[in-house]
Parts: C-alpha cells; structure tokens; sequence
C-alpha cells in the first residue's frame, strides 16, 4: 500500500499564492508576525487584519487598522482568513469552527522555534524518516494521529486535526501511570501539569522533580506547590539540557520562554538573560525515574539526550511534545527508537489550535 504521503497533493502556500482571494490575518501577536513574514517571503499579500470583537479597539498592527469580521465581511465579497494564534479553550474553538462554515479557514503551520515551513517540498524531503516513524508506531490511532497531523501541517485545515482529537487525559491510561511514580516535570511552567498529575494519582507518588528556567514561572510554581515539602518537591530554577551549562534564555511571557543555543543568533540581547542548564542525569545523580515529562519550547532534543543514562537504567515512560520544531514529528521518535528499541510509542493529539497538544507517548 502506498504511504500516505505520496496521495498529498495540496499545499496551503501555493494555494494562498495562486486563489486570487483577498488573505486576511485573525489574531495580533507573534503568530501573526510569523505568518505575515512567510506570505511576504513568497510575495503574497495581506489585506487586512482582523480580531475577535472584544479585541477591536481602534488598534494597529504591522501598518493595519484592525478590523472586526463583521467590517471584512462588508469590504470583500471573498477571503481566506487565517488563523495566527494558539487557544484550546472550547469556546475559542469552536467560534473559530463557526467562522470557517461560513468562510474559507485555515490556521497556517509555523514552526514555534526554528526556521522555513512545513511545506509539501519539506514533507518530500523527509519523507524516508517519516515512514520510519510511522511504521514504528504502536497502534492505528496513533498512525491516524501522525497522518491527519502531517495533512493539517501542509494544508491548514482544521478538519483534521478535529478528526483524531482525544481528551488530554488518556495519557495516563495510554501510559499507565500509577500512584508510585517517581515524576519528573521538565518545562514544569507554573505547576499546572504537576497539578494535573498530583489530581490523577490523588496525591500519591513517591517523588517529584522539576526544572523550570524562567525565575517568574518557578516563583509561582513553588508558592502553588508550597504544601509539598522539599523531601518529596525538588524544583529547580534551571533548563533541561544535554550537558550542564550556561546558556543565553529569552524573557518571554507565559510558556514561550526558551533557551538560545551557543551558535543562536540573539538579535536584541536586552531581552535575554543567562540562566543554568542542566541534564536531567546530573540532576537525579543516578536515581530512578519513572516518568518524564518534556515540554521545553524547543529544546525536547537536548533534554532527551541530558536523561540518557536514567532512560537507559529505568527505562521511564516519556510524555514528549511534538510540535515546537518542523523536525520534532519525525526526529524525535527517532531518537527515543534508538535509545531503547523496546518502547512503545504512541502518538495522541488533544484539543488544540492549532497542532500545539500533540505528543509521542512513549512506555
């Protein structure tokens, strides 16, 4: 049977490059200057940009007037929208469904770290890993998940990420997790996902550990997690790496704080400041995990490689996000095979738009 890939044919860019229609931007922010620098790479115009109504008030972004829909709808007979910010709270989404039964939508693939796109000519290129990974998966939805996540990557559309949506918390049956799990939160956040963990166990594990870069989101992940004493808690205000360094980190809002890379380029220094980086090895000293979670803006690569001697002696089970770099679909995979050929692996997304809750599940 032929691999899936070689029955694609449409690709999101040539189609906004070649429709003729007017190409309105939904949403301001980084997505949206990330979207509009691709279509001005391949000398493709934007009309005009567009916000949710609560969100029009009298602003400008990048030279626009922003607009309501309701504005856009009155000035053009046709349009494509495109979607340029993340949300998986329900009713964003399903406004945005809503929009999209009335016009042509689609929320155009950017990488969240790196360069280039995940075009057609991306997918053909790689195209020997990808099966590799696809055969390698443990069961038909998880197949079903790979194939309909690199479809919405080339084409934008939205249906088919919907069509393989599971909720958040089948993870914790997919991998088993039980109520002595020595739990390991890289890219710990606020606390939340320790949180998540802490309800599903109902307070039961044996220990937990967390590294958290930005010094603002580890303050409040300890005052979250102020009733876990430091004998069960080991939090630390460092990033999950490859080896133990020091390295230049971007002062980002929320989540999208992240390292930069020695050879990285930082183009306004101002915003970065130097913070320590640790393999997730040195931090444990040779103890046990049990369960890895990595979720670490980018860096999903490093953090595996700094846990391969606990992944080689315990042989935890990884909970690892697939979607901040256009080679994280198939590199990733790829390295958990070849650093324990007997996981299982297993690949879920949950609801999101756009791709940004989809992760490989490894026991």
């Amino acid at each position: 049977m032929a691999f899936f890939l070689d029955e694609i044919g449409f690709d999101l860019w040539e189609r906004l490059g070649s429709c003729g229609k007017k190409i309105v931007l939904y949403g301001m922010g980084d997505g949206a200057e990330k979207i509009k620098a691709a279509l001005d790479e391949k000398n493709i115009p934007v009309a005009d940009i567009m916000a949710s109504d609560d969100f029009v008030r009298g602003h400008d972004f990048l030279g626009y007037r922003v607009k309501k829909l309701s504005e856009i709808e009155a000035e053009y007979d046709d349009f494509i929208i495109l979607v340029c910010f993340g949300t998986q709270l329900p009713e964003i989404m399903d406004k945005i469904y809503k929009i999209a039964e009335k016009h042509e939508l689609y929320a155009p693939n950017v990488p969240v770290v790196g360069d280039g796109l995940f075009d057609l000519g991306y997918a053909q290129e790689h195209k020997s890993d990808l099966k590799k990974v696809y055969d390698l998966l443990a069961d038909e939805q998880s197949k079903r998940v790979f194939e309909n996540v690199i479809r919405y990557k080339l084409s934008g559309d939205l249906k088919y990420l919907r069509a393989v949506e599971t909720p958040s918390e089948e993870k914790f049956d997919l991998m088993n997790i039980g109520i002595e799990e020595t739990y390991v939160d890289l890219g710990a956040y606020n606390g939340d996902t320790l949180i998540e963990f802490l309800n599903e166990t109902s307070m039961q594990f044996t220990k937990l550990y967390a590294m958290e870069p930005d010094v603002k989101n580890y303050r409040k992940l300890k005052r979250r997690l102020y009733m876990i004493g430091s004998a069960l808690l080991e939090a630390y205000n460092v990033g999950a790496w490859d080896e133990d360094t020091i390295a230049a980190f971007s002062l980002r809002a929320g989540r999208s704080s992240r390292a930069v890379p020695q050879e990285g380029k930082i183009i306004n220094p101002a915003r970065y400041r130097e913070v320590k980086m640790m393999k997730v090895d040195t931090m444990l000293q040779g103890g046990e995990a049990s369960y890895i979670k990595i979720d670490v803006e980018g860096s999903e690569e490093n953090a595996l490689r700094g846990a391969s001697e606990t992944i080689a002696n315990f042989k935890p089970k990884l909970n690892i996000a697939l979607y901040h770099r256009n080679e994280d679909m198939f590199k990733l995979p790829l390295l958990v095979n070849e650093m324990n050929k007997k996981y299982k692996l297993y690949m879920r997304h949950h609801p999101y738009i756009p791709d940004w809750d989809t992760n490989l599940y490894c026991v």
